[in-house]
């Protein structure tokens, strides 16, 4: 528009001068204009421009708007921003009372329906913190049971130094003296809580994240630190999924000096079905703690205290009913034990620094077990995988699989192995004691022998006992004997 505007401007200007010049040709020599009607021309030029230009401007469409300025708490009924309740972001005053009343409001703001029953739809409201780093001085807590769709996101939690030693930054578990708590008829607590691009400090008083008899519940994106006691524990309820998030009681990258003294636990995990993916794990006593059945673990770099020093990896402390998938991992100098484990599945995964599995018998059961396709690598000649049996042997294996992984300076354990002897006589033995992985037991063996003449004697597998495969003829032959083994069939 501006440019037809000009394009008027110049064509009135050149008809004006042609009128100038034509009313006034006989009285002016040509190409000459008076001082005086000079002055009064360009007076009437430019008048006429000014009001083409008030005429453009009328008649102009307005500018296109701006970007609509942030949204303030009061002008969307689901975002609730953390500096619009008195929140300080320099984390130089306590901010609790503040954050707590935005949860609060976000609590009882206008709800869609329903997602499981007894859970209310908040609708995707959103505790903002806008990139503040919070001072707090107890846990954060949701007022209520009985809701759900709910993310708080984008900011620093940091506990005070008078913050609770037994609490979390925060909690999602109800208030039990709030009688909105009882109201709720769900069995769970809360569905669909989301939190997300946070940071939060422990100041080593208490842990980072509880959650408790939750639904579908994400921590996405988070980076916990300075705990005692747990980065995250989730108990009871349902498919809570931990991913992308670095988790450590003291911020290193490895050989750091406090490291014997690691305490704590990275995530603790006392419920089922819940998943733990491209999570890392950088200092802690224990990097995983697993009470539940049914959870999985993929992309996890666990580096929180060597084995040499006290520390495990990934504890599976439930004797019996496993039910866990650990793959494509990595086991950076600490393992993973499992106390009696029944369907476990380790796989793709990589083991450094010595990183070992061992399986601990508590009643003697290994069931359904498969440790396949696994690396390991070390310097020390220790077995990939061992058995813990000092409170009993175990007695009840079916269905366990340790093949086809591969180590350097390590020792491989296997439940299938093949093996061959060659010799002139009435008697092969085949050793496969360094190894089979479970002492005394062959369930199941196959062999074939192949005689160096012409000579077709008779043959039999005699005996099987240590792990030792014995073959017999009944006359001297020379032969090669070929033997494969298995621990792990069913009886």
């Amino acid at each position: 528009m501006a440019g037809k505007a000009d394009l008027m401007l110049v064509m009135l200007m050149g008809l004006a001068c042609l009128a100038v010049v034509c009313a006034h040709g006989d009285d002016l020599e040509v190409g000459r204009f008076s001082g005086d009607r000079f002055a009064e021309e360009i007076r009437r030029m430019r008048a006429l421009k000014t009001s083409s230009v008030r005429r453009d401007s009328v008649s102009s469409p307005a500018p296109s708007p701006g970007p609509a300025p942030p949204l303030q708490v009061g002008t969307s009924p689901r975002v609730y921003l953390a500096t619009a309740y008195g929140a300080d972001p320099t984390g130089k005053s306590d901010s609790t009372g503040a954050l707590l009343k935005a949860i609060s409001d976000a609590f009882q703001g206008p709800s869609d329906g329903f997602l499981m029953e007894g859970i209310a739809n908040l609708g995707g409201a959103r505790i903002n913190l806008e990139g503040g780093n919070y001072l707090i001085s107890k846990p954060l807590r949701l007022p209520a049971a009985g809701v759900g769709n709910l993310m708080i996101h984008g900011g620093t939690l940091r506990a005070s130094d008078d913050f609770p030693k037994d609490g979390y930054l925060i909690d999602l578990s109800p208030t039990t003296s709030d009688s909105l708590s009882s109201s709720s008829s769900s069995k769970y607590n809360y569905e669909y809580i989301t939190l997300r691009d946070l940071m939060l400090d422990s100041n080593y008083r208490g842990g980072g994240i509880t959650v408790i008899n939750s639904l579908r519940t994400s921590i996405d994106n988070c980076y916990i630190t300075h705990f005692t006691s747990d980065g995250i524990l989730v108990k009871s309820g349902h498919e809570t999924y931990i991913r992308n998030s670095f988790l450590g009681q003291h911020i290193t990258a490895g050989s750091d000096s406090r490291e014997r003294n690691f305490t704590g636990t990275g995530i603790n995990l006392m419920g089922n079905d819940n998943a733990v993916t491209d999570v890392v794990i950088f200092s802690a006593s224990i990097g995983i703690m697993v009470t539940g059945q049914a959870n999985t673990f993929s992309g996890v770099h666990c580096y929180n205290k060597a084995t040499g020093f006290g520390g495990t990896g990934i504890y599976l402390k439930m004797p019996g009913l496993t039910q866990t998938r650990i793959v494509n991992s990595y086991m950076d100098y600490t393992g993973i034990v499992a106390e009696d484990p029944v369907q476990l599945h380790i796989s793709s995964s990589f083991f450094l620094g010595d990183a070992f599995i061992l399986l601990k018998s508590i009643n003697g059961v290994a069931k359904g077990i498969s440790i396949v396709d696994n690396m390991f690598s070390g310097n020390k000649g220790l077995d990939i995988v061992q058995l813990d049996q000092a409170n009993g042997a175990f007695n009840q294996i079916d269905q366990v699989v340790v093949d086809r992984n591969v180590a350097k300076g390590m020792n491989i354990k296997a439940t299938m192995a093949r093996g061959s002897a060659q010799g002139n006589g009435t008697s092969w033995t085949v050793d496969f004691s360094t190894v089979l992985l479970f002492p005394n037991l062959i369930k199941h063996a196959q062999y074939s022998l192949s005689p160096g003449d012409s000579t077709f004697p008779n043959h039999a597998l005699r005996n099987i006992s240590n792990n030792r495969v014995v073959i017999e003829s009944n006359i001297a032959v020379p032969a090669n004997v070929f033997v494969t083994v298995d621990q792990g069939l069913s009886s």
